[in-house]
């Protein structure tokens, strides 16, 4: 986690119920190291980073085959605690997720943490913790990172830089440009559920039902997806930023056809529908963190489809519009009045730093 290896520590231990962080917990020095060892290393640990080493080297995975798949992202969510999750499991599920839809199985992450001074201690370990606990439910280990501490008023707090690997297995080709007419668009459950999350819980916000972050990690449904029927699938994207919307627009200009929806078949939940109305909000702009769209030959719809709504990521799972040709890479709507729309991406920000 750092440019140095941790020395065995023979003074106190962190105050991590009142203690916060100071500018020599980036210094390179005996604190910057107590910190990752108390915090980091406790949280994440595994054999690689047990190494000390500025990188981590492991074995390919066996039987891999295929080809490399690597993605990096950045998190600056606000607030930094969400019903549902923090910025730490985000960054995790985010990162799986990018590489899961190249149709890759996700292989080791690493991790980055910019952090202001002042920032508790308390907090800082729960984010750790938290990310810790995802990737090992998930089976991808944090295999290395780095620290750094800014000066107060530099930073919201901390900041998460991530990369992650995986490997994608001969014969699965999934990409943005591949979408043909005639294909299905699947989506993998309700959209809009971590956008009103993070929106309700910046500005304070109580409905009837709780709203949660739907923020997990896809890599098994994306595994079972493939299984059924990886010759027959398209492309798979996560319709983070932008939401269903803004993902569907790039698809249609990245593949240059048009794309169809029918209002009535896209799952949203009824409190995030009446929380978007309140807020003036579209759910097919707001942000989601575990769902996933997929564009599948019409001939492997079905199989598709039954394999997601077998895994508990995808119960919810629905066709929800077609592949057309369309010279102009319109996204069309059906409204549930039997009128139409375009469905246009966002000409600014919606909900600003939602990951």
């Amino acid at each position: 986690m750092s440019d140095v290896q941790t020395p065995r520590l023979r003074h106190r231990k962190l105050d991590l119920k009142t203690g916060r962080v100071d500018l020599s917990h980036g210094s390179g020095g005996r604190a910057m190291a107590q910190l990752i060892g108390e915090i980091f290393q406790e949280a994440f640990a595994n054999e690689w980073l047990a190494q000390g080493n500025d990188q981590a080297t492991f074995a390919a995975p066996a039987h891999a085959g295929g080809r490399m798949v690597m993605t990096t992202d950045g998190y600056v969510v606000s607030p930094l605690f969400f019903p549902g999750g923090n910025i730490g499991s985000l960054a995790v599920h985010g990162t799986i997720n990018d590489v899961a839809m190249g149709g890759a199985r996700p292989v080791a992450l690493s991790a980055s943490f910019i952090i202001e001074e002042g920032f508790p201690l308390a907090d800082l370990k729960r984010i750790a913790d938290t990310m810790g606990a995802a990737a090992r439910e998930a089976g991808v280990p944090i295999v290395t990172g780095d620290t750094k501490v800014v000066e107060r008023g530099k930073a919201d707090g901390v900041f998460i830089s991530t990369a992650g690997i995986g490997v994608v297995a001969d014969g699965v080709e999934l990409s943005g440009d591949r979408a043909r007419p005639g294909d299905v668009v699947i989506v993998s459950g309700s959209m809009g559920d971590h956008g009103v999350a993070i929106m309700s819980s910046r500005e304070n916000l109580t409905f009837a039902t709780a709203i949660l972050s739907d923020s997990a990690a896809l890599h098994g449904l994306t595994a079972a997806m493939i299984e059924a029927a990886a010759p027959h699938l398209r492309l798979m994207r996560d319709p983070t930023r932008g939401g269903l919307a803004a993902t569907l627009n790039e698809i249609a200009h990245q593949s240059k056809v048009g794309i169809r929806l029918e209002e009535d078949a896209i799952p949203i939940k009824p409190e995030v529908h009446a929380a978007c109305e309140f807020l003036g909000l579209d759910p097919l702009n707001v942000a989601n963190e575990g769902k996933l769209i997929a564009v599948v030959a019409r001939e492997g719809a079905a199989a598709v489809l039954a394999a997601m709504k077998a895994h508990p990521l995808g119960v919810d799972a629905a066709i929800v519009g077609e592949v057309v040709a369309d010279d102009q890479f319109f996204v069309q709507m059906t409204t549930s009045f039997g009128g139409g729309r375009i469905v246009d991406w966002l000409s600014g920000e919606q909900l600003p730093r939602i990951c």
